[in-house]
């Protein structure tokens, strides 16, 4: 289509592929029907050291195969159909490949099981990720593994999905590889995701995966089982994309590119020496975890209504509380000893390590993937305990998730999806992030995983430095040109010796300077109108991040807020399923950048003209729930259902914004309440810099900035300090 996606129209909890379209055959029951129950199945180790890595992760996702059910049930619809989309929608949202329900029959519990009362059958495939070619040094340390690792990816969606059943009221128990109790290729024939070819399930469109099942008692409409000549699919339609399915020219288009590029072409974007935005590197201050402001409200500096809903704001959601208990279980693995001396002969080539790290990112599921080094203020000065934190490593790999496009056409933003879709990337991002470290630990170099849970570096210098993006109006938040905003970002950092990125230039100032939109349509005025300013040593748009922190906190209609990230006319889809005008735009914008003063101004427009960042009906698949005391609950305020705010303006000398400068965080080792202090904090405005006048200081020689010098420590012992406890790491 020439304005938007082919799959505009397409419910999400369709999928990817044009399963809707495929031949049925009920006659497949009955034969099905007539078989006896078989045994387990012997399973054969997986080799190589990246098996072992992610059985051990594969391990840790199964202590939540058996889990406690709410005390109360959901309030969901009668209408099996709708039950059945927000199951296949949150399978599809976590990345199954396809979907498929069936009910349970006797036969199809295997030998010595233990039977319960769920009836229903819910069955994953997950496709195998693309192996790195073969002159990739990843291509050894992946061919031995692939089944291994969809085994681990199978058990991280099973796991989740079961988990927001759970929390539904309803039961659910995961079938995955070392917890089988069914007969998952019968399940899987029933479900309509494959065809049996003697002891093989063939399927349509994927040649390799996984499956899992989840067993349930919660009642949902049935899909009916494949007529063999579905195996014929793949004809000209399928190749164009049937009913806005993924296009087999797509697929082939992603599988024919180098292993260690990303999906996007992020080749073919302009690298730089230093990031478009000044950074006076030798004043930049080093942070404590202290100063987050989500820290800081944890600590009870915003109030306690702030202090309070910081222990659920994200996870009020049944499928959010499912992945924090999820993401909880993985930072004990972030950090471990080195067992091995390292292999100077086989890693001593620092591009090949790269290339070998890239591709390894993307077979576990990375969207894009950058390496830089660890500059000195990317590190926080102390833990949020005081601890004070050391440099430890010298490279960072820096890895985006997106956060998925067609969940967030669905959404206002700020509804009950936006911190599950936070959530969602925070899990994969560790989950990655952490076997990658792990495995290169296991080769003899030191690596930690840097996550949303716990992280010693700051994330967004990284993502500029490894030339992933630009910074943005949105303030401190990064964009890519073909994510946009789209994203959350894991890092770990090393020792493994590898080649660094440059930043990159797609002239997103010049976007940002003349596009106001994140601005226009953020809910709590937090994004400014007006222009860039220096805020500790870095040239940016700075947002209100107080403002923004109580909004994302305190938001009664929904689970945090994503606004900005929705509503940014780069938020977009850059592929060859995507609009025509989009895929235009975006080879002119990253090729011709000097048509931006021409093409800006229409792409602002048209992106309006068109409706971009309203929320499309098509793509709605989960409940508005909220958990309240336990129980997932029509949500108690109703739910955000904003769209465009056409015409809306904020006269920028008129905006008070707070700025919070080094000087005025709260010390590193203080626990419990330190209010703000706002009104002084609009008025630090006064001491800004703008961008011109810091670099004519810095040429001149004049002294940095007082307000660039963070609050010392009080010198109060940790250990005797109070601990408020991060809501990733109690339990």
């Amino acid at each position: 289509m020439i304005f938007h996606a082919r799959s505009k129209n397409r419910p999400f909890h369709y999928g990817l592929f044009p399963l809707e379209t495929l031949p049925r055959d009920d006659g497949v029951m009955a034969v099905g029907g007539a078989a006896p129950p078989r045994s387990a199945p012997a399973r054969n180790s997986n080799g190589g050291d990246l098996a072992r890595v992610v059985d051990h992760y594969r391990s840790v996702f199964a202590q939540f195969v058996t889990d406690e059910v709410a005390p109360g049930r959901s309030p969901v619809p009668d209408d099996l159909n709708r039950r059945a989309a927000d199951i296949k929608g949150n399978a599809y949202f976590m990345d199954a490949s396809q979907v498929g329900i069936c009910k349970i029959p006797d036969n199809a519990w295997l030998n010595g099981a233990e039977k319960n009362s769920d009836a229903y059958a819910i069955v994953l495939l997950v496709e195998d990720g693309k192996i790195p070619d073969k002159d990739n040094l990843a291509h050894d340390w992946v061919a031995p593994s692939v089944r291994a690792v969809t085994d681990m990816r199978t058990a991280e969606i099973a796991v989740v999905l079961s988990g927001h059943i759970r929390h539904m009221g309803f039961s659910a128990r995961p079938h995955i590889r070392g917890h089988e109790f069914l007969d998952a290729k019968r399940l899987a024939v029933l479900a309509g995701l494959g065809v049996r070819d003697g002891e093989h399930i063939r399927n349509p469109y994927i040649d390799n995966f996984s499956i899992a099942v989840i067993a349930t008692d919660y009642e949902l409409a049935t899909d009916r089982p494949l007529r063999a000549t579905a195996l014929r699919a793949r004809g000209l339609r399928y190749w164009w994309g049937i009913n806005g399915a993924q296009s087999g020219r797509e697929r082939r288009r992603r599988a024919a590119r180098p292993s260690h590029y990303s999906r996007y072409p992020m080749e073919t974007v302009k690298q730089v020496e230093r990031p478009t935005t000044l950074i006076i590197d030798d004043e930049v201050p080093r942070v404590p975890k202290r100063a987050a402001f989500f820290e800081r409200a944890l600590q009870g500096d915003l109030g306690p209504r702030a202090q309070t809903e910081r222990s659920r704001f994200s996870f009020k959601h049944p499928t959010s509380q499912s992945l924090l208990k999820t993401i909880r279980s993985l930072v004990p693995y972030q950090d471990g000893e080195v067992t091995s001396e390292p292999d100077m002969d086989r890693y001593g080539d620092p591009a090949a390590n790269a290339k070998a790290v890239k591709a390894l990112s993307y077979f576990l599921g990375a969207d894009l993937t950058g390496i830089c080094e660890v500059p000195r203020y990317a590190w926080h000065s102390h833990k949020e305990d005081g601890r004070p934190i050391d440099m430890y490593h010298r490279y960072a790999v820096v890895m985006l998730i997106d956060q998925g496009f067609d969940t967030m056409e669905g959404a206002s933003g700020d509804d009950w999806i936006s911190g599950t879709q936070s959530m969602r990337g925070y899990l994969r991002g560790a989950e990655i992030a952490g076997v990658m470290s792990e495995l290169l630990r296991g080769f003899g170099f030191s690596s930690r995983a840097q996550t949303n849970a716990d992280s010693d570096v700051l994330h967004i210098p990284l993502i500029l430095w490894a030339g992933l993006g630009e910074l943005s109006r949105i303030g401190e938040l990064v964009l890519n040109p073909f994510v946009g905003a789209r994203i959350k970002s894991v890092v770990f950092t090393t020792d493994f010796p590898m080649e660094v990125d440059k930043p990159i230039d797609f002239r997103l100032q010049y976007f940002c300077d003349n596009c106001l939109k994140c601005a226009r349509e953020c809910p709590c005025d937090a994004i400014p109108w007006g222009n860039k300013v220096m805020f500790n040593a870095y040239e940016m748009w700075k947002i209100d991040a107080e403002r923004c922190t109580r909004y994302r906190l305190t938001n009664s209609k929904g689970a945090a807020c994503g606004r900005c990230m929705k509503t940014c006319p780069l938020n977009k889809v850059v592929d060859m399923d995507g609009p025509l005008v989009t895929r235009m735009a975006s080879w002119l914008g990253i090729n011709a950048m000097w048509l931006k003063p021409l093409m800006v101004p229409i792409a602002t427009r048209l992106d309006d003209w068109l409706g971009n960042g309203k929320r499309n009906p098509a793509k709605k698949w989960w409940f508005d729930h909220e958990i309240i005391n336990g129980v997932a609950m029509k949500p108690k305020r109703g739910t955000n259902r904003r769209d465009l705010r056409l015409g809306r303006y904020i006269d920028p000398d008129k905006q008070k914004i707070a700025y919070y400068n080094a000087n005025v965080m709260p010390p590193p080792d203080v626990s419990g309440p330190m209010k703000v202090d706002r009104k002084a904090a609009v008025a630090s405005g006064e001491l800004l810099e703008t961008p011109a006048e810091a670099a004519a200081r810095v040429a001149k020689g004049g002294p940095m900035p007082e307000h660039y010098v963070p609050t010392p420590p009080t010198g109060i012992d940790p250990a005797e300090a109070e601990r408020v406890a991060s809501p990733y790491k109690d339990k």
